[in-house]
C-alpha cells in the first residue's frame, strides 16, 4: 500500500491546528453536515492523518477491516465484485470502510492524491459505545452507500449514451454544490476509463458522447478535466432522457409526420 503517515503526536493535538474537517471548518452552504462540533472533537484523539498517492489502493475486498476513513481531500473510487466494476466515487466528507463479519465489503482506490482521517475500528467502537448520538450520525452518513448504489443503478439503466454522460456530469455538479464549491464549471477528477466503467459504456462511446455534447453547443470544454454547461435547458432534457438537436430543440416525433397524398 502506497501510504505515508504523519509522525505521531505524543501531546494532545490542537484541534484547530490539525483537525479542520473534524472541527467543521468547511465552506458555508455545505449540505451534508455530519457531526456536531463536540462530536467531531471527540474523534480527534483516535484519528490519524493518512495520505495516498494517485492510484494507490486504500483497502481491498476480503482484507481484515482495521479502520474506517473520512476523506478530507481528493476523490476515491469504490469497486464491488472485483477490480473492474466501479460502483461509486467518494468525495471530501464521505466515509468508506464498510465491513461484513470483520472484512472489507469492497475495494477502494485513490483517483487523485487523497488525504483522509483514519479511525481504527477498535478505538471507534469504544468511542461509539459511549456516545449514542455520534453512533447514530455515523450510521446516517454510511447510509449514503445505499443512495450511491441506487444512483448508480439508475444511471446504468439509462438507454441513451448521452443521457448517461449528462446524468454523470449532473452528479459531479451536485457534489460541488453540496461541498459549497463554485459550480460554474464542472470539475472532472477521474479519467475517461473510470467514467466508462462507472456508467457501463465503452471508452469509445464515452468519448463520442462528450464530443456530441460539445458539438451541439450544450457543454464547452475548458480542458479534459473541466467543462461548463452552456445550454442548461438542453442539458436537463438530455438528463431526463430526451433527444436534442444541434439547435437545442427536441427532435420531432415521427407520429405526426406529414404523409404525401396520392397523385
Amino acid at each position: 500500500m502506497m501510504m505515508t503517515r504523519e509522525p505521531p503526536k505524543r501531546a494532545a493535538p490542537s484541534i484547530l491546528a490539525v483537525d479542520p474537517w473534524l472541527l467543521g471548518n468547511r465552506p458555508k452552504g455545505r449540505m451534508h453536515q455530519l457531526l456536531s462540533e463536540e462530536e467531531r472533537a471527540r474523534l480527534v484523539p483516535i484519528a490519524s492523518v493518512v495520505r495516498f498517492r494517485r492510484g494507490a489502493e486504500i483497502y481491498r475486498t476480503g482484507e481484515p477491516a482495521s479502520a474506517m476513513f473520512i476523506i478530507v481531500s481528493g476523490v476515491v473510487k469504490v469497486y464491488s465484485g472485483g477490480d473492474n466494476h466501479i460502483t461509486a466515487f467518494l468525495f471530501p466528507g464521505d466515509l468508506c470502510g464498510l465491513a461484513e463479519e470483520g472484512i472489507y465489503a469492497n475495494s477502494v482506490r485513490a483517483v487523485t492524491a487523497v488525504t483522509a482521517y483514519q479511525l481504527p475500528l477498535r478505538a471507534l467502537r469504544s468511542r461509539l459505545s459511549q456516545d449514542g448520538m455520534l453512533e447514530y450520525h455515523l450510521i446516517c452518513k454510511l447510509c449514503q452507500d445505499l443512495r450511491y448504489s441506487q444512483r448508480h443503478a439508475f444511471l446504468v439503466a439509462q438507454r441513451h449514451a448521452d443521457s448517461k454522460i449528462a446524468t454523470f456530469l449532473q452528479m459531479l455538479e451536485q457534489h460541488q454544490v453540496a461541498r459549497g464549491e463554485d459550480a460554474k464549471e464542472i470539475r472532472i477528477p477521474m479519467n475517461r476509463s473510470d467514467i466508462a466503467e462507472y456508467v457501463g459504456m465503452s471508452l469509445a462511446a464515452v468519448s463520442r458522447s462528450f464530443a456530441s455534447l460539445v458539438s451541439r453547443g450544450i457543454v464547452k470544454n475548458g480542458d479534459r478535466h473541466h467543462l461548463r454547461i452552456i445550454d442548461r435547458d438542453a442539458f436537463e432534457k438530455i438528463v431526463a432522457g430526451g433527444t436534442v438537436r444541434r439547435s437545442g430543440r427536441r427532435a420531432p416525433s415521427k407520429r405526426g409526420a406529414h404523409k404525401p397524398t396520392a397523385p
